[in-house]
């Protein structure tokens, strides 16, 4: 409604205050989330009782503050290529709604309408709805301000102004102007609602966002109000639900480790107990009824709904509703999307997921998979074309979003291989391995210093060009390194051991003699520095008592909130502070280990909270040092190398003395080598967020990491709009479905190797027993894979899938991973054994599993799929075997 209509509205006697049903609630005068939540309240759908303040209340005000021409002023200043201008005119505009007065008409038609709401004080939510909000065609809910929890006539009041300001955010402002919304033709009306003092809440999708299919209903639920689902602070439990019958289809139950509950002024995000961070949020039954209440909503606007719901005392409430925005041309089909089919890029080829995909157990970002895999691929191109190695360039193959090596060859290609062979092996490889060290020396001090110019330069001041073009730069340094040591360090490493364990079984170890691993153990590698280090940490918190009950009281979501926080309650803040200091130091120095190479993903530097549990196992006196169970092995270590030369003569003597020397020299080194390929990762992922910080500042994304599901290519764009301060391409839609592709793609685990029967031939030759997975795993009660770290053990299984469940590892549970990389160690000290989908006798789970003297079965291709945590499972690494209850 603009001025010139205020007086039409006079004439028509719109009032300032509507009931929330009432038949005159149109768009135009209560926006788009007060028309559709007087639609649901006509239909009489449970929606919480409230009214609306209509548009004329808005305008009213703007008029006789004198304020629209100043407005219009201030807005005709602010273009969206300039982020800067749209902020300015953002803040001079809220300045001059905090500083009007209300005039009495209002202010008491207000009044009088909450005080029929109940009590003088009853709690309301205050929702800005705006008239260019929430139209079927426009993605711009969520641009305008909501207040929660409003006790009486001040706090209401002070309420309504704000979100009447919240009309010209930076972020409204340049929205309207991309979509050429005058900003004389918008206007905001406010809906004031009795506030559901939520037992749990969520949000459904009467379509199913993953798979498009329109017979389901997706639910998120969580405890608390919904802030915390809609802010992305907690992850939901997701339930689908079939529309036809009610049945729940799914339930996947998250660690619930937040909620937003009601406080004196306001709401706040408080830690949920314990005992109910991992129990369903709703029964089946309430699922059920909820998917009912969403069919209706569905029926009654004829289209899928995005809905937010909540409950109290086991009664729905609706809060909001509108049409879903987001689905693709495929999703808004009757019909599901299809199971996902591994279609191969060459109908005749061959595709295997070894070495650097080890290191890639999800679907790759979209930005590593267009900025970090073209890198690996250029590096491995050299090498070959290094090594004379008749190879087929572009090595590396994208199936349903997992990295494959594509080892397909052609007649010529494969006989040229077969020709190179003798040089590669007689030559080339050896080579290699004589310089495998002073190679990643070089390599290494050559990555540390381009990481190091980086840390120095101020990231919000940089262009976005340069920070892309940096960025670059530091992924093709960390692809190079990568190369260096897995053409030498890494496979000279495992030969090492793997010839000396050969010699020493077949020659020299006699009925009691130690295993061929005891030579190799108990070197001081990286991720043994770090588990010293924490312990180090945990014992100097030990001898402050009261700094040591309060981290042995913390969840791993209050530690990471208090770690953010300069004091917190009950301990001294210098203490608190110093803690922070160590462990900040610490971090600093063993933080860049990577859980995944994917650097979508956070790296501990990050993440502290994901070491709480480990630092809190150290907190126990009972708990053993790390110090003395490396004394142990080393000593043993020693003992056996000592016993075996007394004994040896001649030949013998002298081929164990070659084989160990070669194995020993390694044996410490591929550890240390693998923990920095991720040495740039978390200056990497801090010029990749400021790139998002812009983005999003310019409104056309949600949150920074989204500029981790935007392409290179997006980002060329992208970047030079920044700097030039152009408009710049909304980005919502592509992120969203995205993500909903990369979740989809990763609830499929990935077969080793494709085609499923026989893709692990190579040159005529079967690898498959050389695979870091099974290729084939029978069904059954046990699952086989490779005994990696003798012994047997029976416990609890814990599916530990990312960092972010690492909360979860408890002292005695077997650990089950997809991978471990060494910023897994810190679980190892909890751990009774150790499974995993991917990985061989000479993989990082296997020698720190080795070191940690607890059986390890690897590469089982299917343990995280199969077993479930909580399942009690028999773990026997001298067969190679994992027995589990159904």
């Amino acid at each position: 409604m603009t001025l010139q209509e205020i007086a039409v509205s006079d004439k028509q006697d719109i009032p300032l205050v509507l009931a929330l049903d009432d038949a005159a609630a149109q768009l135009s005068f209560v926006g788009g989330k007060g028309a559709s939540l007087a639609r649901l309240a006509g239909a009489n759908l449970p929606v919480p009782p409230g009214f609306h303040i209509t548009t004329r209340a808005y305008q009213r005000f703007v008029t006789e503050n004198g304020l629209q021409e100043q407005i219009l002023a201030a807005v005709s200043t602010a273009t969206p290529e300039q982020p800067a201008t749209l902020k300015e005119a953002s803040e001079r505009i809220s300045k001059l709604f905090m500083a009007g007065v209300m005039p009495e008409e209002i202010s008491e038609a207000i009044c009088q309408a909450y005080a029929r709401l109940g009590s003088a004080d009853v709690p309301v939510a205050v929702r800005s709805s705006a008239t260019a909000e929430d139209l079927p065609e426009m993605s711009f809910a969520g641009q305008q301000e909501s207040y929660l929890n409003m006790r009486g006539q001040a706090m209401l009041l002070d309420a309504v102004k704000r979100c009447w300001a919240s009309l010209w955010t930076a972020r409204a402002i340049g929205y309207r102007a991309r979509n050429h919304i005058a900003p004389q033709d918008v206007s905001l009306a406010v809906v004031v609602q009795e506030l559901v003092s939520a037992d749990a809440s969520g949000v459904l999708f009467t379509a199913n966002p993953l798979n498009g299919s329109r017979q389901e209903v997706m639910i998120n639920a969580a405890w608390g109000l919904g802030e915390a689902i809609v802010s992305g602070l907690v992850t939901p439990d997701t339930i689908v639900v079939e529309k036809a019958n009610g049945a729940v289809r799914s339930m996947e139950v998250a660690d619930k480790a937040l909620m937003t509950t009601r406080v004196a002024e306001g709401t706040r995000e408080e830690p949920v107990p314990q005992d109910r961070r991992y129990t369903a949020v709703l029964a089946p039954s309430q699922a059920a009824e909820l998917a009912q209440l969403g069919t209706q909503i569905e029926q009654l606007y004829g289209q899928p709904m995005d809905i937010e719901w909540a409950l109290q005392k086991e009664r729905f409430f609706i809060v909001q509703a509108r049409p879903i925005t987001t689905l693709s041309e495929t999703a808004n089909s009757a019909q599901p999307q299809p199971a996902l089919q591994w279609q191969l890029p060459n109908a005749q080829g061959r595709y295997v997921r070894a070495s650097v995909f080890e290191l890639l157990p999800d679907p790759l970002s979209p930005l590593f998979a267009t900025l970090g895999l073209p890198e690996w691929s250029k590096v491995m191109d050299s090498l070959m074309a290094e090594l004379r190695f008749s190879f087929p360039m572009d090595m590396f193959a994208i199936i349903n979003g997992y990295g494959y090596y594509d080892i397909t060859l052609t007649a010529s290609q494969a006989a040229r291989t077969m020709l190179s062979m003798p040089r590669l092996l007689g030559i080339e490889l050896p080579r290699l391995f004589r310089s495998a060290e002073q190679r990643w020396r070089q390599e290494h001090a050559r990555y540390a210093e381009l990481v190091k110019r980086w840390q120095v330069v101020d990231l919000e001041t940089e262009s976005a060009e340069n920070l892309l073009a940096g960025a670059q730069e530091i992924v093709a340094k960390a692809a190079w390194y990568y190369l260096c040591i897995q053409s030498g360090i890494l496979p000279d490493a495992y030969m090492s051991e793997m010839f000396f364990t050969i010699a020493y079984n077949r020659l020299i170890k006699r009925r009691g003699d130690p295993t061929a691993t005891t030579f190799l153990l108990g070197y001081d590698s990286i991720p043994i520095q770090a588990e010293k280090s924490l312990y180090d940490l945990a014992r100097w918190v030990r001898v402050q008592p009261q700094l040591a009950e309060a981290l042995a009281g913390m969840s791993s979501a209050e530690f990471a909130s208090a770690y953010q926080r300069e004091q917190i309650e009950g301990v001294d803040k210098e203490l608190w502070a110093e803690f922070r200091q160590r462990f900040e130091a610490h971090l600093a120095k063993f933080g860049a280990a990577i859980y995944d190479l994917d650097f979508a993903k956070p790296v501990p530097a990050e993440d502290p909270a994901s070491l709480l549990e480990a630092l809190k196992y150290f907190l126990d006196e009972e708990a053993p040092a790390p110090y003395i169970r490396q004394q142990k092995t080393a000593s043993a270590r020693v003992q056996a190398v000592q016993a075996t030369l007394l004994r040896l003569r001649g030949l013998r003597l002298r081929l164990f003395r070659k084989l160990l020397g070669w194995a020993q020299h390694l044996a410490p080194l591929r550890e240390n080598a693998l923990a920095d390929v991720g040495l740039g990762w978390p200056i990497l992922r801090r010029m990749l967020r400021e790139i998002g910080r812009r983005i999003t500042e310019a409104g056309v994304a949600n949150e920074l990491d989204d500029v981790f599901w935007l392409t290179l290519d997006d980002l060329h764009v992208a970047t030079k709009a920044l700097d030039a301060q152009q408009q710049l391409v909304d980005y919502h839609t592509v992120v969203a479905e995205r993500r909903a592709l990369w979740e989809r793609e990763r609830a499929v685990p990935p077969p080793a190797a494709l085609p499923i029967k026989g893709g692990a031939r190579f040159l005529g030759m079967d690898f498959s027993r050389f695979m870091p997975a099974q290729t084939e795993q029978a069904e059954g009660d046990t699952l086989k894979g490779i005994g990696a770290s003798p012994g047997c053990v029976t416990g609890p299984a814990r599916v530990i899938i990312n960092p972010s469940e690492f909360h979860q590892m408890k002292q005695g549970d077997i650990l089950v991973a997809r991978i471990t990389t060494p910023a897994w160690t810190p679980l190892f000290s909890l751990a009774a054994g150790v499974v995993t989908d991917v990985g061989g006798p000479l993989s990082h789970s296997s020698i720190v599993a080795r070191e940690y003297h607890i059986p390890a079965v690897l590469g089982t291709g299917v343990a995280t799929e199969r077993l479930h945590s909580g399942q009690r499972i028999t773990v026997d690494g001298d067969a190679g075997t994992v027995t589990h209850a159904r």
